[in-house]
């Protein structure tokens, strides 16, 4: 078992257990954080997971937070700034810079090692994080052998008597923002709207109060139906799902990227 601090950025995902799994495996759970950044916007089945894990882990979860306790909505609000596939500064807000701060007061750089979740299908994310990260030492476990695709380490979690977090069982590939991710794509919205449609509705009247705030044809989602792109509302997809499902793009599916979204400095 080795010395120094062992912290797992922790996001509630299979992923994120696996991550941790593996660390304390190799070094043991005295000198193990598991660090969340809690967006106040997760599905319950979320924290019900959280629990579990960090009983059969047998470590305890670390839990940071904005200081003024917003969500992403409420961030957008406070940035005039609509978060989108492209662009979404509640990940900064509301994840790195609670976590940074932590870092800073809690960790010394020179013998601490950051562990994120990504696994060998993202791997190409790896060098960005890194320097994002600086200057702590980061590493990704899962982007090395033996490989496991996600399904696997969903079904190693079962076999492990945790419960599975219900966004996942849905279908949606990531267990974060209760589905309503501003990076997913077109699918995952179609999706939120079928099972969650007291979510969706809040995202649509949330994204319309910033359209009037800011006065501007944004939106949350891209069309890029005959060679243009251009902005596609949710009020515009939850009316296209509607009438004309077939011009969605269910392969735009999008993910959670909100550790790398902006720079963590």
């Amino acid at each position: 078992m080795s010395t120094g601090q062992h912290v797992v950025m922790w996001s509630g995902g299979i992923t994120s257990w696996a991550t941790a799994r593996h660390v304390i495996a190799e070094h043991g759970t005295s000198n193990v954080t598991l660090l969340f950044a809690d967006t106040n916007a997760e599905d319950p089945s979320l924290h019900t997971f959280n629990a579990a894990a960090s009983a059969q882990l047998g470590v305890p979860i670390t839990r940071v937070v904005d200081p003024q306790e917003r969500d992403p909505w409420q961030v957008f609000e406070d940035k005039r700034w609509l978060g989108n596939t492209r662009i979404a500064q509640c990940s900064h807000v509301l994840k790195q810079e609670p976590c940074r701060a932590w870092l800073a007061e809690h960790t010394n750089p020179a013998d601490t090692v950051l562990y994120v979740g990504i696994d060998w299908t993202e791997e190409e994310r790896l060098p960005g994080i890194v320097k994002g990260w600086a200057p702590w030492t980061v590493d990704a476990p899962l982007t090395r052998p033996p490989i496991r695709h996600k399904d696997q380490l969903l079904a190693e979690a079962r076999a492990a008597g945790l419960p599975m977090p219900r966004l996942y069982e849905l279908g949606f590939a990531h267990n974060n923002c209760g589905g309503a991710c501003v990076k997913g794509g077109q699918a995952q919205w179609a999706r939120l709207l079928r099972v969650f449609p007291d979510r969706y509705a809040r995202a649509e009247a949330a994204e319309e109060k910033m359209r009037r705030l800011l006065g501007k044809d944004v939106s949350i989602l891209r069309d890029r139906t005959g060679g243009q792109t251009k902005p596609l509302t949710l009020a515009a997809l939850r009316q296209r799902i509607e009438e004309q499902p077939d011009q969605l793009d269910l392969f735009d599916e999008g993910g959670c990227g909100c550790f790398t979204e902006l720079s963590a400095a």
